[in-house]
This record gives C-alpha cells, sequence and structure tokens, in this order.
C-alpha cells in the first residue's frame, strides 16, 4: 500500500474519511462492550466465586446471540439505514453493559452476558456505512480499515481494563472498569447519530422492497438460500446442547429440548417470511439487469466461516496452547505471546481489502484462504523443540492471511448488491460465528495438531471453491421508487 495512498485516509477535510472514521470508532467500541468480560474475568470469578463450568457457560453466552443478531440487525440496516441502527445499538449496548457491571447475582450476570452478544451484530451496520460512501476502487482498503482498526476494540480492553479496574481500586473496580464503556457507548451513540449521514449528499439510499429476508431471483437460488439458513440453525442447536447437562449444564435437559423446538419453529417461520418476500417476483420472473447470482453470498458466507471463524476459535485457545506446548511459560507471558494473533488486525485487514481493490476480487480471495491453509498447516507442525521466537512468528504471519482474507471478503460484500449489503454482510458475519463454534467443537474433541489441520483441510477446500466466484464487473442496477432504473459502478 503506497504512501500517498495511505495518507488519503487521514484527510478529514474528505467527508467519506470523516464517515470511515468515526464508523470504525463506532464499531470499536461495540467489540470493546461485547469482549469486556474477557480481561477482567478473574476479578468476576472471584466478586461472584464461579466454578470453572460457571465461566465456560459466560463465555458461551456471549457468542449465542450473536448469530441471530446479525441477521436481524443486516435487515434493519437495510430497511432504516445505518445512522438510526448504529447509534440505536449502541445506546441500548450502553444499558446492557450497565446491567453486567452492577448484576448482584449470577443469572442476572448470565442474562446479560447473552443479551450482550446483540453487540457483536454491530460489525454488520458499517459494512453498509462504508460501502454507501467509497467508490468500488478504494472500498476494499476503506472496509479493511474499518474491520481491522474497529476489530481492535477486543485487544484495547485487554490492555486497558485490568489497569483501569486497578485505578477504582476496592472489590467493585472491576465493576467501574466496565460501567466506564458503557458511559462511553451511551455517549458516542448520540454523537454518532448527530454527525453521520447514510449517503454522501445527493445519493440515493437504495432499500430492499419488501423486509424479512434476502430477495433472490431464481427458484434455484431460493432453495440454495433455504439450504444455506440450515447451519447457522444446527450451530444455535450446538450451543443450546453445550449449555445442557451434558456441557456446562446451565440449563435443564428439558430447558435444551424447549429450545431445539423454538429454533425448529424459528426455521419454519424464517422460510415462510423469505418466501414471502421472494414469491410475487419467482412467479412473475426478474428482469435481467435486476439478476444476481446467490452463489456469490455463499461462497462468501463459507469463506468468512473459515477466516473469522478461525480466529474466533484460535484467539479462544492459543494462549493455552502456548502455556502447554512450552514448558517454563507463565499464564501472563503465553497471554502475551498470543496477543500478537489479534494484533495483526490493524494492519492485516486493511491490507487484505487493498489486495482484493487492486489484484481482483477472486485472485486475492483465493490467494489468501490458500495462505491461511498454509499457515494452520505450519502451526500444527509446532511442538516443544520450537524456539518460541519461531512459533510466535508461525502464528503472526498464520493470522496475517487469516485476517487479510476477512479483508478480501467484506471489500466483495458492498459489490454484489448494493440495497442488501446489510443483509448479505449479516449473513456472512453470521457465519463467521458459525465457524467458531464448530471449530471450538472441533478442538473439544481432538488434540492442538488436529484442530490445526482440520481448519487447513477446510481452508484449502474453501480456496477452491473461490474459483467459482464471479469477479464483480459492470454496474449493479438498482430500482428508485418512482420505477426508474439506477446503475451503480461495481468496477
Amino acid at each position: 500500500m503506497s504512501t500517498q495512498n495511505s495518507l488519503k485516509f487521514f484527510n478529514w477535510s474528505d467527508p467519506k474519511i470523516k464517515t470511515l472514521h468515526i464508523t470504525w470508532f463506532a464499531f470499536f467500541l461495540t467489540f470493546l462492550v461485547w469482549f469486556s468480560h474477557a480481561p477482567l474475568t478473574v476479578f468476576i470469578k472471584e466478586a461472584f466465586g464461579l466454578s470453572s463450568q460457571q465461566v465456560k457457560a459466560l463465555l458461551i453466552l456471549n457468542v449465542a446471540l450473536t448469530i441471530p443478531a446479525r441477521i436481524v440487525i443486516g435487515i434493519l440496516v437495510d430497511k432504516f439505514g445505518p445512522r438510526h441502527i448504529f447509534s440505536l445499538l449502541l445506546i441500548i449496548s450502553s444499558f446492557l453493559c450497565m446491567g453486567f457491571a452492577f448484576a448482584t447475582t449470577y443469572e442476572a450476570l448470565a442474562l446479560f452476558r447473552f443479551l450482550l452478544g446483540f453487540v457483536g451484530a454491530g460489525f454488520v451496520i458499517g459494512i453498509r456505512m462504508v460501502g454507501e460512501w467509497f467508490p468500488a476502487k478504494q472500498v476494499g482498503l476503506a472496509e479493511g480499515i474499518y474491520g481491522g482498526w474497529g476489530n481492535f476494540g477486543s485487544a484495547a480492553g485487554a490492555m486497558i481494563l485490568p489497569t483501569l479496574a486497578l485505578v477504582f481500586g476496592g472489590e467493585d473496580g472491576w465493576r467501574y472498569a466496565l460501567a466506564t464503556t458503557g458511559v462511553l457507548t451511551f455517549v458516542y451513540g448520540i454523537l454518532y447519530f448527530r454527525v453521520a449521514r447514510n449517503t454522501p449528499k445527493g445519493s440515493t439510499y437504495f432499500k430492499p422492497k419488501k423486509s424479512g429476508g434476502l430477495e433472490v431471483t431464481s427458484k434455484r437460488d431460493f432453495y440454495f438460500y433455504l439450504l444455506m439458513n440450515i447451519p447457522m440453525y444446527l450451530a444455535l442447536a450446538l450451543l443450546a446442547y453445550k449449555l445442557s447437562p451434558a456441557g456446562v449444564a446451565l440449563l435443564s435437559q428439558q430447558t435444551t429440548y424447549a429450545l431445539w423446538a423454538l429454533l425448529v419453529a424459528l426455521f419454519a417461520l424464517q422460510t415462510w417470511q423469505i418466501w414471502s418476500v421472494n414469491k410475487d417476483h419467482l412467479r412473475n420472473g426478474v428482469p435481467e439487469l435486476e439478476k444476481y447470482k446467490f452463489k456469490q453470498v455463499a461462497i462468501l458466507d463459507v469463506a468468512y466461516f473459515v477466516t473469522f471463524g478461525s480466529e474466533l476459535a484460535v484467539v479462544s485457545m492459543l494462549p493455552l496452547f502456548f502455556l502447554e506446548t512450552f514448558e517454563g511459560l507463565s499464564a501472563v507471558t503465553a497471554g502475551l505471546l498470543a496477543s500478537g494473533f489479534a494484533f495483526m488486525n490493524l494492519v492485516s485487514r486493511p491490507t487484505g481489502g487493498h489486495f482484493s481493490d487492486k489484484m481482483g476480487r477472486r485472485r486475492s480471495l483465493m490467494f489468501l484462504i490458500s495462505g491461511l491453509s498454509v499457515g494452520y498447516l505450519l502451526l500444527s507442525q509446532i511442538t516443544g523443540d520450537w524456539w518460541i521466537w519461531a512459533a510466535v512468528l508461525a502464528t503472526m504471519a498464520c493470522s496475517f492471511f487469516v485476517q487479510a482474507g476477512e479483508g478480501a471478503v467484506f471489500a466483495i460484500v458492498p459489490l454484489v448488491k448494493r440495497r442488501m449489503t446489510g443483509q448479505i454482510a449479516g449473513m456472512a458475519g453470521a457465519y463467521g460465528n458459525v465457524g467458531g463454534v464448530v471449530y471450538l467443537t472441533v478442538l473439544s474433541y481432538v488434540d492442538y495438531s488436529t484442530f490445526f489441520l482440520v481448519i487447513a483441510g477446510s481452508a484449502a477446500v474453501i480456496a477452491g471453491l473461490c474459483w467459482f466466484l464471479d469477479q464483480p464487473a459492470g454496474t449493479i442496477a438498482e430500482v428508485l421508487p418512482d420505477g426508474s432504473v439506477h446503475l451503480i459502478n461495481v468496477e
């Protein structure tokens, strides 16, 4: 990335640059709040006298709601615009954060941790916002900066919150540290509403004709869409299983069965909603100009499954991997060595988006996911005989391809169908969480080496699938409310 090109992204006199920076910081705050409990777990465990099983339950609850929330938020942002939805999400999240900070029972703690999974959907909103403001030739880099710098919120929390808890002091220092993030999020939610705008002056914000599901343009794509929804429900069913007596025993067996029945009912309801959105134009036919292939969305979904999904899983287990692989390491040192994986986000995601802008969408995605596969293959070979610096270097090299791959995925999302960018981003984002659930489940049954090999193998398959991704070219056709057609350049 050239220095001149990079400096353009710090020109605050440019309205689109201003929009990018205020939006990535909004995303930064959502990740700060979403993962705020992780660095304070020691304090929380001591304050409530929690068992290891109860702590594990909180970790599961933290991601459970994010999968459906990303789908719902995607629908809302396409309908009402990112300015309103991001502001509202930040303000609601601030109250949920306060509820968690001042909970007095484990039940309340668990409830607010579950509800805070909602804030993990904030990522989806900015994808639509940035896509509205940047032209196709710059959107990859812009989305990469948005994703990479915003995603750093979780790492920033790990660095800042324990110290802040000690500054406040006393038994409740951790509570005030958490509450501080809640207050900051509330204030910024109001500020974002006042400053942000959905589109550049004079531009049209395209909305779906109907809400409740993606519009598809063929019956084949309709059934393909329904099929792609199933893994998300299976992931939620798996999370319920982990909370059942067979897992951490937070839920009774009867409650687990009830949740499974509810998931089946929700799938049926969503299927009906998707049919309601699509039935008219599928019966009457879709103009050739408005058609797109759902396989584009499906490939982006599975690409994010292996990129962000593997990142979620690896960040969760890497400190323990270093601790158990290398003798003589303290828990603190192992955590610091592992932090390099997440730290790479600041550079890797923007670089992946830049590659996508310059190398071509399909080629860059295949290259980066192939590199991810090789990276995890290398990690599977790490043993206690390695030099520690070599192991750290290998994890950081692997993480570059992981996060650059994420940047390449979301460089393409805004170029598929503008008026449904929020929903497409929501589905891809949800698949990232599904990937995290699947890979962590694999880890519970195998050793570390096999775990890395499973990710490497799945990445190799998905890199091959990316060959079938159509390179966005020409224009996207969007229909204005008066019936006229507007063409958006995606080259």
